[in-house]
């Protein structure tokens, strides 16, 4: 089912001198695009979306409703961390309402290309695979796998090598990035279609743990404190001896170079630094240890380069 609201962002001083200025620039080699790795048109758009939302004042994101990223309030207006971070940079481009369209997680960029909404806010992994795609902005938040498990953690679960070479089994999210990972390290495993599935195939005995982001699963065990569960320390995934460093990341249809170009330098502006990122999405629950830093691009993740783990 798709839900779509609005939730309205105070605009910047300066946001009417920012956006006119974004809106003249044209379609340069600007950080976070992957023109070389996807195909982009390289600004053939001509800036046409970016004017358009900015005439408008309203942007469309999709969101798949994972708490804490993005989801609807109990009003049902959008919030999260990352509706946090376009609340900020959005109106540096002069855009000051936000709808959210809810989507299944595998439907989120094939709805962008559709057109069905204009970004996706939803803290998405940048991959390979998904750069073939969708355009890719600059990296946000970093990422760390979490496991949930039965209350206890009867097998002593710490880490998805834990399951490896045995008859566990794993829920996953469909077209999630743990499903890559449950693949890769042929683990058995089930997808869900939301986060209360999974939970649910624990509690029930069905699965012997639920692999998604560290932060969400904690998230989730405090929303439901009765269910009988547990979740690990959060840890950096590891296939075939490489650490699978991440990034989440807004994403943009590949023939919106000059809107992705100016959403990035808008990004940069507002939140340049783990300080900054920290005082955006604070609230809910991510520190500056999940800032994602410069030299983390978008062109390295998208072409399969993994940095480094620490």
């Amino acid at each position: 089912m798709t839900i779509t609201t609005r939730r309205s962002v105070a605009l910047t001083a300066a946001a009417g001198a920012i956006a006119f200025g974004l809106a003249a620039c044209g379609g340069g080699d600007t950080e976070g695009g992957n023109d070389d790795t996807n195909g982009g048109n390289g600004g053939d758009n001509s800036g046409g979306t970016l004017a358009e939302l900015q005439e408008s004042g309203t942007i469309t994101v999709g969101i798949n409703g994972e708490e804490p990223y993005s989801f609807l309030d109990d009003e049902g207006n959008p919030t999260g961390a990352t509706i946090a971070i376009h609340e900020a940079v959005f109106a540096e481009l002069g855009i000051d309402d936000i709808e959210a369209t809810v989507v299944d997680w595998d439907a989120l960029i094939p709805g962008l290309n559709a057109g069905r909404f204009d970004a996706i806010s939803a803290g998405m992994s940048i991959l390979p695979e998904r750069c073939a795609e969708a355009d890719f902005g600059v990296p946000e938040i970093m990422y760390t796998t979490g496991l949930m498990v039965p209350e206890g953690n009867p097998n002593g679960l710490a880490t998805l090598q834990d399951m490896v070479d045995t008859d566990l089994t794993l829920a996953v999210g469909s077209g999630a990035i743990e499903e890559g990972y449950a693949t890769d390290l042929g683990i058995e495993y089930e997808t869900v279609g939301t986060n209360e599935d999974g939970m649910e195939l624990v509690e029930a005995g069905r699965v012997d743990a639920y692999a998604l982001t560290g932060i969400s699963l904690r998230a989730l065990a405090e929303r439901n404190p009765d269910v009988p569960v547990e979740v690990t320390e959060s840890f950096v995934a590891e296939v075939d001896g490489i650490s699978q460093v991440g990034a989440g990341a807004t994403v943009f249809h590949p023939d919106d170079d000059e809107f992705r170009e100016a959403y990035n330098e808008a990004y940069r502006s507002v939140i340049g630094s783990a300080e900054d990122f920290e005082s955006v999405v604070g609230e809910f629950g991510f520190s500056a240890a999940e800032y994602a830093p410069e030299d983390i691009t978008t062109e390295m993740l998208c072409a399969g380069e993994l940095p480094e783990a620490g």
